[in-house]
């Protein structure tokens, strides 16, 4: 018995055999014996089933796979003539043999789809690729047939395309990131979310893309190189590097981790990073989260200046309820002298009020009881609020601590302060002081939305102020 039959994967009678010939040894190779070894080797390795034919239409070769899929062994199989009365219906032998046959007169490849029949009389749907095997003179000697099953290779096809349409046509970004954690692939949306072209991202750190943020999202995709994928999709805060300057997006983030399946262990090949731009919800979700707060302080302020009986202590219960999350400090500054009295002429002269305690928070502290009025410097914003009837923000910039600290004690606002927002006190036409907000280095600067806010509070604070004016006969006082 020869080493192809003994191997259970080839007969002596091969494509390209001739009767009597004996099979020449190369030089320094392994011989006839080892060369019929090594091609088993080769066929047994395949992933994919394999069958051979002569030019007479004989079963010459069966792998592994072959038997794995439909149950007949090499040794049931090599030597029959064809499919017929075992591998097909005998009402579809003919057809398949003569397609099968076609292979081996044809130029390239021709693929088909047969219903072969199994060991146990099953049938499986099957996709071929046969082609012809030529001989030493060039002519056909047989041919070649591999072939799976047909669901197999709807699903490796169905794999392809979801990998083309994801790196095509989807909106999500998709980001293939290596074992360094440098982007290996990365589709259309992907790149335009991080300002930049598809090639030019590549092979780059995720440092050079993103300025703020980098640091977690680099931590996650360590953990799924480690762990594996996240049970829920995460959302990530970053800061984009872009042409037209750093951009601020929130990504709701999904992680899986990519394995080789050629391994014997799965080995990592990186971390397959889908995310979608949710920056405007989530802005959304937080203005209707903080709207909701801030409409709730100013109910529970105006219940509890409800039970005060000194109007201007309503006031300052109005101050405090206001800096539950939107100010580290606040002043109360009521206007006093000829000002006060409606002659919009006479220099602004304020008087300090109230005040958040220094240091430690607490409550507001009425203070003001000898009317000595506050030496502000031309140009302060509290001054520049009464002249302008408006409100009025203003900031140390990106200045050092230092110079941060000079400009708010020049200001006689606490030293930590470094944002500032001054709301008018009006009530009954008239402009009754000012109140202003202060928040420290480790806050936003004052939006728009942070100026309406404090105007709604300085107009709860003026009407407690005019009502303690009119209460002691002095309107604002």
């Amino acid at each position: 018995m020869s080493a192809s039959r003994w191997s259970g994967i080839t007969d002596e009678r091969g494509p390209g055999d001739e009767p009597g010939r004996d099979r020449p040894k190369r030089p320094g190779g392994p011989g006839e014996s080892g060369g019929s070894d090594l091609l088993a080797a080769l066929l047994d390795g395949m992933d994919a089933a394999l069958c051979a034919f002569d030019a007479e239409g004989v079963v010459t070769h069966w792998n592994r796979e072959a038997e794995r899929i439909l149950g007949w062994s090499a040794a049931e199989a090599v030597g029959r003539h064809g499919f017929a009365g075992w591998a097909v219906r005998s009402a579809d032998a003919e057809e398949v043999q003569a397609r099968l046959m076609a292979a081996m007169h044809a130029s390239g490849r021709q693929v088909h789809e047969f219903a072969l029949l199994t060991k146990d009389g099953g049938r499986v749907l099957v996709r071929t690729q046969s082609a012809s095997v030529r001989g030493p003179d060039g002519e056909p000697a047989g041919l070649y047939c591999a072939f799976s099953e047909v669901h197999t290779q709807i699903d490796l096809e169905r794999s392809i395309a979801l990998s083309e349409a994801l790196f095509e046509e989807a909106a999500w970004g998709v980001v293939l990131v290596d074992a360094d954690l440098r982007p290996a692939v990365v589709n259309a949306c992907a790149a335009r979310a991080l300002g930049s072209g598809r090639t030019a991202v590549l092979g780059r750190p995720l440092g050079e893309l993103l300025t703020q943020g980098v640091e977690e999202l680099e931590g996650a995709l360590t953990h799924v190189l480690a762990e594996g994928a996240p049970p829920a999709p995460a959302e990530m805060w970053v800061t984009v590097r872009a042409a037209e300057g750093e951009q601020r997006r929130c990504w709701r983030s999904g992680f899986v981790r990519l394995a080789s399946p050629l391994a014997e262990e799965p080995v990592p090949l990186g971390v397959g990073w889908l995310f979608q731009d949710v920056t405007e919800t989530k802005q959304g979700e937080q203005e209707a989260s903080l709207l909701r707060f801030r409409g709730n302080q100013l109910h529970r302020a105006a219940r509890a200046a409800a039970e005060c009986e000194d109007p201007a202590e309503a006031a300052v219960v109005h101050l405090d309820f206001a800096l539950a999350g939107f100010a580290d400090h606040a002043v109360l500054d009521r206007l006093s002298g000829p000002r006060a009295e409606g002659d919009d002429t006479a220099p602004v002269r304020l008087v300090r009020l109230a005040a958040t305690p220094g240091g430690a928070p607490g409550p507001s502290v009425l203070t003001g009881a000898a009317g000595l009025p506050l030496r502000y410097a031309p140009g302060h914003p509290a001054l520049q609020c009464v002249e302008r009837t408006s409100t009025v923000r203003a900031a140390a910039g990106g200045v050092p601590a230092e110079r941060a600290r000079e400009w708010a004690l020049a200001r006689q606002w606490p030293p930590e302060a470094v944002h500032a927002l001054c709301a008018v006190l009006r009530s009954r036409g008239r402009t009754l002081g000012v109140v202003t907000f202060l928040r420290g280095p480790g806050r936003s600067r004052f939006e728009r939305a942070d100026a309406a806010y404090a105007e709604d509070v300085a107009g709860r604070i003026a009407a407690s102020l005019d009502l303690a004016g009119a209460l002691r006969g002095k309107p604002g006082e």
